[in-house]
């Protein structure tokens, strides 16, 4: 499911450089802050999915950021995949394996890539639909190995409540684009990982009012 091509302009804003690298000032932006958390939660080694990698800004942040941990980038996007490639020649890490692609919001990826410790989504939730989201969070919660956590980082409505005018704003546009898309509420959410089995662990709060919820496969 690719909806990039309906996102309003504040939501896909990336420059090419050479050998197809794409950069996001989003990404730059939050990167420190997304690592940081992952240091806090994550496992000292494993297995890390890291789903819509996008740019590949942050999986090369976090490879080198958590050597212990192997990770797989994936995205939908052929033209992010490329993106990712490049990034990952220039940094050269053995824990960081070749992107592949991936559609999450479809039933049936999980078996082909079960046993994770971590699965990261980034920035995406707000950009799909309900029941891509039930789809997503259901096939996460099967693909995690025991104990293993889900991250969910991103824009989130606080029980049901779009806290500043800015996101009010980018919800509004998100909506005009694709009435699917827009903000998530953070206790629906919370519901759907407790309906996939999962266990929340925690809810922090992130710079420029994102949020990151993480549960668990108990």
């Amino acid at each position: 499911m690719n909806q990039r091509s309906t996102l309003p302009p504040a939501a896909r804003v990336a420059s090419t450089h050479g050998h197809g690298r794409l950069t996001a000032p989003a990404a730059a932006r939050n990167a420190a802050a997304i690592v940081q958390m992952l240091r806090d939660v994550a496992p000292s080694r494993g297995r890390a999915l890291e789903i819509a990698s996008g740019t590949g800004q942050h999986i090369v942040q976090l490879a080198t950021a958590l050597p212990g941990l192997s990770w797989q980038p994936s995205d939908i996007d052929p033209a992010r995949l490329t993106s990712i490639a490049a990034w990952a020649a220039d940094a050269l890490l053995p824990n960081l394996r070749p992107a592949c692609q991936l559609d999450a919001t479809k039933a049936g990826w999980a078996e082909e890539h079960a046993s994770q410790d971590v699965i990261l989504l980034v920035n995406l939730l707000h950009l799909i639909g309900d029941t891509a989201t039930q789809v997503l969070i259901s096939e996460s919660a099967k693909a995690l190995a025991p104990g293993g956590i889900v991250i969910l980082y991103g824009p989130f409505m606080r029980s049901g409540v779009l806290t500043s005018a800015g996101d009010r704003a980018f919800h509004e546009s998100l909506r005009e684009a694709d009435p699917d898309m827009g903000y998530k509420d953070d206790t629906i959410v919370l519901n759907k990982l407790r309906a996939a089995g999962l266990t929340p662990m925690d809810r922090v709060e992130m710079p420029a009012n994102n949020l990151t919820i993480i549960a668990q496969k108990i």
